[in-house]
């Protein structure tokens, strides 16, 4: 089999797990975080860096590279691995998530959607076949079903309305799927804050027998108490024998109390977006480098992190860098955060195999 997910310990007192997913470009161990490529690159890094820092899986968009420079350049190039320099595998959002952002700039029917360009104003259709064909010539191992993302506060028929639409536009994005023994479909499962529709949905994506699951319409606004029900509640409603991953969610807290609930992967744009600001995650805090207390500190970023960032430069010198608004510093800066995010999610899997998961994951629970 292409993709296969294969269980190799799990939590006594938790439902957290240690797995394998094993797509057609490599595996993936899990619990992992999962770095986020937009537009076919993750901001600032090297598929090279990446690599060192025991990044895995990476992600890209599909609306995106849809406007730049467009998927049927992507497959000419022979897909987003050959495109991008990354041998990995790679998993594209469907476009759902802009469902969600976008708002200002797009119209929701049951047949699909329709956008107005943020680039030149021109109008753009996506349905769920439309969405699948272009993740089929983007060429990723995981593609994601086309959803709508209902905003936090929605009422229950908004929310339970998005939801029934998410399951309609799965099938027929099943039916459209030109390439099944070569990209796994994941399902997402919607619901809002509303306990009872995250159960129906899971459910009836569960029947489905879809290689992999999605928690979706989290972290889009929701207070954090919000979000551990959520994530509590569903994530063990979900086929055991698939992988389970939770979208757009990257800080130490949140992913720990996901994967005690027994999630497997994970993707943010926290790191990046932190470095380019000038701000590390050290074990979980966050440092803003253009601080004062910064300038003179010659210590390593973090002593206890093996990422190139921690083990060349300087507090100082990082703090430098950012003030003086030089490209080398958001890099850095975001080289460590990936490294940070995915060490963290190594560790609990470590934690995990060696059935110490709740002792080192304390801190965070």
């Amino acid at each position: 089999m292409a993709f296969n997910f294969e269980c190799q310990g799990v939590c006594r007192d938790s439902q957290a797990r240690a797995g394998v997913w094993h797509t057609p470009h490599g595996s993936v161990e899990t619990p992992r975080f999962m770095p986020v490529g937009t537009l076919a690159t993750v901001k600032g890094l090297t598929p090279a860096q990446l690599q060192q820092v025991g990044a895995q899986m990476i992600l890209a968009n599909t609306y995106h590279l849809h406007l730049q420079p467009g998927e049927e350049t992507v497959r000419l190039a022979g897909g987003l691995h050959e495109f991008m320099g990354w041998n990995g595998p790679i998993l594209t959002d469907s476009g759902g998530f802009q469902v969600f952002s976008l708002s200002d700039l797009r119209q929701v029917n049951d047949e699909g959607v329709i956008f107005r360009s943020p680039r030149d104003g021109r109008t753009i259709e996506l349905t769920p076949e439309r969405s699948i064909a272009i993740q089929n010539a983007l060429g990723a191992d995981v593609i994601m079903a086309f959803d709508e993302c209902p905003p936090a506060g929605a009422d229950r028929s908004e929310v339970a309305a998005a939801t029934e639409r998410t399951y309609r536009w799965l099938k027929r994005g099943l039916a459209a799927h030109q390439r099944p023994d070569t990209q796994a479909l994941f399902g997402i499962v919607q619901g809002g804050s509303y306990l009872d529709l995250r159960q129906q949905a899971a459910q009836a994506l569960g029947a489905l027998d879809l290689p992999g699951y999605a928690i979706g319409g989290v972290s889009v606004g929701e207070a954090p108490a919000l979000i551990h029900q959520i994530v509590r509640f569903t994530a063990p409603l979900l086929p055991a024998q698939k992988p389970r991953y939770l979208m757009g969610v990257g800080t130490h807290r949140e992913m720990a109390i996901a994967i005690a609930s027994g999630i497997d992967l994970f993707d943010c744009v926290i790191p990046t977006r932190l470095g380019r600001h000038g701000t590390a995650v050290v074990n979980g805090e966050r440092y803003n480098l253009k601080n004062r207390q910064f300038q003179q500190d010659f210590s390593p970023l973090d002593p206890n992190c093996p990422c190139y960032t921690c083990q060349t430069f300087s507090r100082a010198y990082l703090s430098h860098l950012v003030r003086a608004k030089e490209m080398l510093g958001y890099s850095l800066l975001s080289l460590h955060n990936v490294s940070e995010l995915v060490r963290f999610t190594q560790r609990l899997r470590s934690a995990i195999l060696s059935d110490r998961f709740l002792e080192v994951a304390a801190p965070w629970l």
